[in-house]
């Protein structure tokens, strides 16, 4: 029996390994880290905004905080728009909780695309949504957001779209 034991105690180390490393799950998202302000086409009536990601909760979530604001236009009040999304791990997927001034509640699941990562509404009754953020150059993001109607969840349709830049 003793040299059965032996043989283990030698084999041992050579039968376990080191956990492989953990995937990081906010790998999709942490391009989006920092300061963004909205690009302006410069026309009257075009909106401006900003946001910030940051990374909280010891890097367990991310959380983002945005606002726009809508100057009168074309006979339409002006509007301030106010929100937070945050961004977590659940189950092994990247999820998001959205909430807004308006009352609109969002829970999303994340996707990494090729160029950047797409938050799809979880299937609910109502609209569905998708908000795609896009890396174009060194500096700057499109986000574009998107609606599909209750009866073609998947047929989503732009509902807005444009360019934010880095600046911090």
């Amino acid at each position: 029996m003793r040299p059965s034991i032996f043989a283990l105690s030698l084999a041992a180390p050579l039968l376990a390994q080191a956990p492989a490393p953990k995937a990081d799950l906010f790998e999709p998202v942490r391009f989006l880290a920092g300061d963004w302000v909205g690009e302006s086409d410069g026309k009257p009536g075009s909106p401006s905004g900003a946001a910030s990601f940051r990374f909280e909760l010891e890097g367990r979530a991310l959380v983002r905080r945005s606002h726009a604001d809508y100057p009168a236009a074309n006979g339409r009040p002006a509007a301030h728009h106010e929100d937070q999304m945050t961004v977590f791990v659940e189950g092994g997927q990247l999820k998001a909780f959205y909430v807004d001034n308006e009352g609109h509640v969002i829970r999303y699941v994340a996707t990494a695309i090729p160029q950047g990562v797409a938050f799809t509404s979880e299937p609910a009754p109502g609209p569905r949504f998708r908000l795609t953020y896009l890396r174009g150059t060194a500096d700057t993001v499109t986000v574009r957001f998107e609606i599909a109607p209750p009866n073609a969840p998947e047929a989503f349709k732009p509902y807005v779209e444009g360019v934010t830049r880095k600046v911090k």
